[in-house]
């Protein structure tokens, strides 16, 4: 079918910049319209009222786009070219990203709710992820191997092909970066599904990766339902790898779907439920900021959340009343665009609902509110940082994963007790230790059963530094050298001499 171009739509942002949005699905260089027309409205979170229009991608969409990406693989020499041009078009798409970072991360703000701070932040490691991946493109090779002077052994790493790439809602452009990036520097070419509720971002970014001339048909970015396009993606018999970021249910189903498919090779970062002990001797000038950062950054919004903190019984009382103090007198809720506000809105009335929903339960369950329990505006999709104390291990706010911002203390007496139930999870995405005690804190980092462990930090990401889960928190690894091993396939060659 003929594809219809879809128009741009002159957007003013709170802070008085104006930029020109994309509509349309993004596929082969062209924004179109989806096969059907149909739209979905884009809101936004602390105002509750609508921004755009976007297109909402079908069946026949997904095909089309994969179509585009088989063929830029198969037929261009984007997969083949010297891994220095793909570089460059790296270093050149860093660069115009570093040019518009104010943008970008207005952008953010407006579709996602976070604090303008929190985006300019998040925009800058999406820029460093993608000038590592520029970094790292000629960096991957094989190895030979010497099995005796009758043979010559070698291998090769290769890219995989068709990638599709589906990402959560919390941050739209950091997870788009964490994946776009190593998957084009290796030779792959995306078909990318953002969430439904923050597509704005990832469609912008798609214009500047036409605007530094990377080919046709290399970045594909789709919007729409996941129940629709993401099954596409994941079934589709062309598309050789999915990596997803979401909730473990999801992930679960994906890994299933896909691998009963076409054995799709699969990268999954999923839910977490991570804990955060603070030790008797920790400094808690040095530790209630890292408590905050740990749960109430991107109000909580955040897999590796520090959402379930474990203080040693010499520290606990005094925690409590410390953290409550701290956290009535430094963190603002409200406008993201107010620069002194630390934590903005909700990201969608769904996840907002769900939060309020488990602060009820909390309470009916027994446990007490420290601060917090509320709402915090009468109109937008503001919560008060919230923490229930005197929890029962078996709570439903300690085993599950709420994703709001919403934390449980509880209290341990020695250090096996405390890291006993930090493991007592079924996820293990991030942990994090609070001490003075350098002999402490590297014997309880290897105890605990999770792909991440900050020390005296939180929430604290460098794009160098691998990110992935243990258990039910997924498989694989975002940043980091390991990446490159997810959008890669090493083939062997042996020639008998």
């Amino acid at each position: 079918m003929a594809y219809k171009t879809a128009a741009t739509k002159t957007i003013k942002l709170p802070n008085g910049l104006t930029y020109e949005q994309p509509t349309g699905l993004f596929i082969n260089n062209e924004f179109v319209e989806s096969s059907d027309g149909k739209t979905m409205t884009i809101e936004n979170p602390s105002t509750q009222e609508p921004i755009v229009d976007v297109f909402s991608a079908t069946k026949e969409d997904v095909d089309y786009a994969v179509d585009c990406a088989e063929r830029a693989f198969e037929k261009s020499d984007w997969a083949t070219q010297d891994p220095k041009v793909r570089a460059r078009y790296l270093s050149k798409l860093a660069d115009l990203m570093e040019e518009q970072l104010e943008l970008i991360a207005s952008i953010e703000t407006l579709d996602n709710g976070k604090t303008i701070a929190l985006s300019r932040g998040d925009v800058q490691l999406s820029i460093n992820c993608i000038r590592d991946a520029a970094s790292y493109a000629d960096k991957v090779d094989g190895r030979s191997i010497d099995t005796g002077d009758g043979y010559m052994n070698y291998t090769i790493r290769e890219p995989i092909g068709v990638c599709a790439q589906i990402i959560p809602w919390n941050f739209p452009l950091m997870m788009l970066s964490w994946k776009v990036g190593p998957a084009l520097a290796m030779g792959n070419c995306i078909v990318l599904k953002p969430a439904s509720a923050t597509p704005l971002n990832a469609l912008y970014f798609s214009s500047l990766c036409k605007q530094v001339g990377i080919p046709a048909g290399v970045v594909n970015i789709i919007p729409g339902p996941g129940g629709m396009v993401g099954t596409a993606l994941t079934t589709h018999p062309k598309v050789r790898k999915v990596a997803f970021t979401g909730s473990t249910d999801i992930g679960k189903d994906i890994a299933v779907k896909a691998s009963a498919s076409n054995l799709k090779k699969i990268t999954l970062e999923l839910g977490g439920k991570s804990a955060h002990l603070v030790f008797n001797d920790a400094n808690l000038e040095k530790t209630l900021p890292n408590l905050v950062n740990g749960i109430f950054k991107n109000a909580g919004q955040i897999c590796s959340s520090g959402s379930r903190i474990y203080a040693q019984a010499g520290i606990y009382d005094r925690l409590l009343k410390e953290f409550k103090a701290y956290i009535e007198k430094n963190i603002k809720v409200g406008n993201p665009f107010d620069e002194s506000n630390f934590q903005g809105a909700i990201t969608n009335k769904e996840q907002y609902n769900t939060i309020l929903k488990y602060i009820n339960i909390g309470k009916e369950e027994g446990a007490k509110v420290l601060t917090g329990g509320e709402t915090a505006a009468e109109k937008g999709y503001f919560i008060k940082p919230t923490v229930f104390y005197d929890v029962k291990e078996d709570m439903r706010v300690v085993k599950e994963e709420i994703f709001g911002p919403c934390v449980t203390i509880s209290k341990f007496e020695e250090i096996e007790d405390g890291v006993a139930m930090a493991n007592d999870s079924e996820f293990g995405l991030g942990a994090g230790i609070e001490t003075e005690n350098l002999s402490t804190a590297l014997k309880v980092a290897k105890m605990l059963h999770s792909g991440t462990v900050w020390i005296n930090t939180y929430n604290d990401f460098d794009s160098r530094v691998p990110f992935g889960g243990y258990k039910q928190s997924g498989y694989g690894r975002e940043m980091g050298s390991e990446v490159y091993e997810c959008y890669t396939q090493t083939k062997a060659v042996r020639i008998k001499l």
